[in-house]
């Protein structure tokens, strides 16, 4: 008999919640004994908590300030926002239970982890919860809620915050950082940028709600280097006619821009650098394509350190001034490339390419004995 994992993930703040969430679903072809459900949490709630999770991309783009305001504010009551959505999602929450009956449930946002919890011991059952942290350093308290079975970690510094937060270090698991397979080259040895076999490739992104100051970094590329650049302006559509309007009139085919895109891999592995927002989903997908990265910023609260992170273990660079691109790239491409091919190097020997595996693995272990129990009780 097959056991059932429930996924509680998010389709509207941001792509990155979602994108874990795939990469989990595909290892499930592997898996002849599991099923996965997956539900948008924000759609278990009223139309208020449906209109809260969309509110996540205009914040986004429009006001940072705004964004960090309440990112604290949250941080400073999980307990409010923990008992407010509970509320919201109780009844909805229930039926699909009832309808469903998952063996194990996995949470991959933050603001469903101590409201289902509340639910859940509420109404006496016990059904394993596990989370599945989608930040890298700065994470809400919100993920660290002490009643989960297990807590999974993307990295050692997310790890320590749980700690910090008080959760016991034998309830966290370091995984790596999921990514879906497609962003993975074949042959992984296979990148290595030559300044003298070719003109520069650039792709620059800002994550999926499209933020940031892509034409000014454009704009400096093409006028010093001999490059070709692509810009994906995600949901972003004012922006990327924006982008449209004012660089192909004057660059014409040495810029191609596009929206959101589902074929996100194909532009980081023909590209020699990703321009990039601390985004962790967008990093970990540039990683794992082994596409050197430059960090242009990084949305206030839980992306802060992000840039920091990547410099550290030397997975890309960090230029938050669009003016210190010409710099930047020039010693990049210095001594035939060395420093971008270093930086390709590190890139491998960080990567866990089997963390979306492992993760699944693991979660399945922490579910057998409950899965165990449930069957003796009903024979």
């Amino acid at each position: 008999m097959k056991k059932t994992l429930l996924i509680i993930s998010s389709d509207h703040t941001g792509h990155g919640h979602k994108s874990i969430t795939e990469s989990l679903c595909e290892r499930v072809k592997s898996h002849n004994e599991v099923n996965i459900h997956v539900v948008d949490g924000f759609l278990l709630g009223k139309q208020l908590l449906l209109k809260i999770g969309k509110s996540y991309g205009p914040i986004t783009r429009n006001s940072e300030h705004l964004w960090k305001m309440i990112w604290k504010l949250s941080a400073l009551k999980p307990s409010v926002v923990d008992n407010f959505i509970e509320t919201l999602i109780r009844d909805n929450f229930l039926k699909l239970l009832s309808e469903i009956k998952p063996d194990m449930i996995l949470s991959v946002h933050p603001n469903f982890n101590g409201s289902i919890l509340n639910i859940l011991e509420k109404q006496n059952i016990n059904i394993p919860f596990i989370t599945l942290i989608a930040d890298l350093v700065n994470i809400y308290p919100l993920w660290a809620d002490k009643r989960a079975n297990y807590i999974i970690s993307p990295t050692f510094e997310a790890q320590n915050k749980c700690i910090e937060f008080g959760i016991p270090v034998e309830k966290i698991k370091v995984s790596g950082f999921p990514v879906r397979s497609r962003f993975f080259l074949k042959n992984f040895n296979q990148r290595k940028f030559s300044k003298e076999e070719q003109s520069l490739n650039c792709l620059i992104m800002s994550g999926g709600e499209g933020v940031g100051n892509m034409k000014k970094i454009a704009e400096n590329l093409l006028d010093h280097f001999d490059c070709t650049v692509k810009l994906v302006a995600g949901k972003n559509e004012k922006l990327k006619t924006k982008l449209e309007r004012s660089l192909k009139t004057q660059y014409g085919n040495r810029v191609e821009i596009y929206g959101f895109t589902q074929n996100i891999q194909d532009l980081m592995l023909t590209s020699d650098i990703a321009f990039t927002r601390g985004s962790p989903n967008v990093m970990f997908e540039a990683i794992a394509s082994n596409t050197p990265l430059i960090i242009t910023g990084a949305l206030p609260g839980q992306e802060e350190d992000n840039p920091a992170f990547a410099e550290n273990f030397g997975l890309g660079v960090v230029c938050k001034n669009p003016k210190e691109i010409k710099q930047t790239i020039t010693k990049l491409l210095e001594n035939d490339g060395e420093k971008l091919n270093k930086i390709i190097n590190c890139q491998r020997n960080f990567i866990n390419a089997n963390a979306a595996e492992d993760i699944l693995q693991f979660i399945l272990k922490v579910g057998e004995p409950y899965y165990e129990e449930a069957q003796v009780n009903l024979s």
